[in-house]
């Protein structure tokens, strides 16, 4: 199919009508976190002070904090936090999947475009280097990067499910994959297990509608992917239930498993839920993939 000008135009205007509601939702969740540098817990350059250690005979004398020292019979030298700006990819998942919403809910593609942003923003104002996977985005500082990711995480990526995208991902940087995870598993596990092999940590965010963590369905129902491409029609959906539940419950211990065996962070959030509460995890767990 040949694509006019015309096409070009309205998909630009519905573009850039999307952006400022998903600049907005993101800063208001990263507003209500006051943040602020990202230490690094060892010694070394920064402002933020950490301890005061024993001096020691290897120690310069213009390293001795005297003031300090004074209270004690011992010599004691002032450290400080290290401080230094680490690189963080970022994949939302874009597929027709996540476009999912019962009836109340907001899109499952929008809670995690809203998520990924506000982490973005704080670890952008945090001093770190953030971009999206795939090279689409490359990872940068400042503010002015926000608006770069938020363009890029409104544009979507086709397909029924998605895989994560490690391509650009640097050893020993860290990385934040938001998906339903609803597609192929070995996807996942192959990109993750790669990503590990480089020394990337990060963290896996699952986002679910309250309808697919219940499975409210009875009587005749045709089930069929937001992209088209399966379909599935059945006269008894409640003789469904209790296998769906058990594969989904089957999906979420193994993405909690590969999480666990590549050193990285596993949660689930849905979309009924607080989204404040999501993004503090998400704070957390990246927290820990230093």
């Amino acid at each position: 199919m040949i694509r006019t000008p015309a096409d070009l135009r309205r998909e630009a205007h519905g573009l850039s009508a999307a952006l400022p509601p998903l600049l907005a939702d993101a800063e208001h969740l990263a507003a209500n976190m006051l943040l602020g540098a990202h230490g690094r817990r060892r010694p070394g350059t920064g402002e933020e002070f950490w301890q005061y250690r024993p001096a020691q005979a290897t120690d310069e004398a213009r390293l001795i904090d005297w003031r300090r020292s004074a209270r004690s019979d011992q010599q004691f030298i002032k450290e400080r936090e290290w401080q230094a700006s680490q690189t963080v990819l970022i994949w939302v998942d874009g597929a027709q999947s996540m476009s999912f919403a019962s009836k109340g809910m907001p899109p499952k593609a929008d809670r995690g475009r809203s998520l990924a942003l506000a982490a973005a923003i704080l670890m952008l104002r945090a001093g770190e280097r953030v971009g999206l996977a795939g090279l689409d985005v490359p990872p940068r500082t400042g503010e002015i990067q926000l608006l770069r990711m938020a363009e890029g995480l409104l544009q979507g990526a086709g397909g029924d499910y998605g895989a994560p995208d490690i391509r650009g991902m640097m050893s020993k940087s860290r990385a934040l994959f938001v998906s339903d995870f609803m597609g192929p598993f070995d996807q996942v596990e192959a990109a993750l297990t790669q990503a590990a092999d480089r020394g990337v940590r990060g963290a896996l965010l699952q986002i679910l509608d309250p309808e697919e963590e219940a499975f409210p369905f009875d009587g005749r129902t045709v089930f069929e992917s937001m992209g088209g491409g399966l379909a599935h029609e059945t006269l008894q959906a409640a003789s469904l239930r209790d296998r769906y539940l058990e594969r989904l419950a089957e999906r979420k211990a193994r993405l909690s498993d590969l999480a666990r065996l590549t050193g990285w962070q596993f949660a689930c959030h849905h979309t009924g839920e607080s989204a404040q509460s999501a993004l503090l995890w998400l704070y957390g767990a990246m927290e820990k993939t230093r």
